[in-house]
């Protein structure tokens, strides 16, 4: 029996019950509970297998609630969440006291955003608390983007997907921190750098794939090996070479936008024919989905301009290559 539906209300009173439910965002969906639930919040992170140390981020409805959440908002700070709230940008702020240490991985900040989609927007309306909401996805596995996705990885697990159709973005946020009030990205995500800094002017990238699995991250998102399918998975930046390297194995191949003819590829994904970063992010997890369900020995992504949008899917191939 599906656990995907429709009914906000049945979400509504699942959450208040203090289970989890998976809802859908711009970005990925989400698995969803109560962050004043240490029963749900605890359920969020043994459901997904996800490290305690690890930061969530909290999803609110409106950006009146920010200062219920966080004891101090940077200027820049507020015009970021002005330009883009309802939308794909997670603020990593000081926290109120009543914030529990659950949620913020005991770390003294906490990660917020407003998510601009209709289904979880009418739910959180609905709610008298925030929910915390990190991706719906086994700890470092691919992210979904459709309910079908997370039904797939949790069935019973969960009681319930609350369906919202096709993720827009289709990656994470992009999560900014501060550091003496001034801008910081600790994980490039479906805003682009280009368009935070003509907000803010020049913003510090200390976003990184170097922080090891086993170390405290500064937010949510910036552990090494994350997104990352059961295929063995490369990033290349000269297909041709790669595929030759690899001819007698079981190859998928994911492109930007021109398709490669060549002996060692049994099936390959092109993103946007148009060469449109934008409608490659949005179909870069659902590509990985469909590859990794191809029985191949070896998935080999191409490595994408890196300019825009392009920075960030290099970011989650790169994390997906990740051993």
């Amino acid at each position: 029996m599906s656990i995907i539906s429709k009914d906000i209300a049945k979400a509504v009173q699942l959450l208040n019950d203090e289970h989890i439910v998976a809802i859908p965002t711009e970005t990925v969906y989400g698995l969803a509970g109560n962050i004043y639930s240490p029963k749900a919040i605890t359920a969020i992170f043994e459901t997904k297998k996800r490290p305690f140390f690890n930061p969530l981020i909290v999803h609110i409805p409106a950006i009146e609630q920010l200062a219920t959440i966080v004891a101090h908002i940077p200027p820049k700070a507020k015009l970021l969440a002005k330009a883009f709230w309802p939308g794909p940008i997670t603020l990593v702020l000081e926290k109120q006291d009543h914030i529990p240490d659950l949620i913020t991985g005991g770390k003294p900040t906490v990660a917020v955003r407003i998510p601009n989609h209709p289904v979880t927007l009418s739910l959180l309306n609905a709610l008298d608390f925030p929910l915390a909401a990190p991706s719906a996805n086994p700890f470092s596995s691919i992210s979904p983007t459709t309910a079908q996705h997370v039904e797939n990885y949790f069935k019973d697990q969960i009681p319930m997907v609350l369906e919202g159709g096709p993720c827009r973005s289709g990656i994470e946020s992009t999560i900014i921190g501060f550091e003496n009030d001034e801008p910081i990205i600790y994980r490039l995500g479906s805003t682009a750098l280009e368009d935070i800094e003509a907000v803010v002017g020049a913003v510090t990238v200390k976003n990184t794939v170097k922080q090891k699995t086993e170390e405290a991250p500064t937010a949510p998102g910036m552990l090494d090996r994350h997104y990352a399918p059961k295929t063995t998975t490369v990033l290349s930046n000269n297909l041709l070479k790669s595929l030759d390297q690899h001819a007698n194995k079981r190859v998928g191949l994911l492109v930007f936008k021109t398709r490669i003819a060549h002996s060692a590829v049994k099936t390959q994904v092109v993103l946007s024919e148009n060469g449109d970063l934008n409608e490659a992010t949005a179909h870069l997890y659902e590509a990985l989905h469909q590859l990794d369900q191809e029985n191949l020995d070896l998935i080999i992504a191409e490595e994408f301009p890196d300019y825009g949008l392009g920075k960030s899917i290099n970011d989650r191939l790169t994390r997906a290559t990740k051993s």
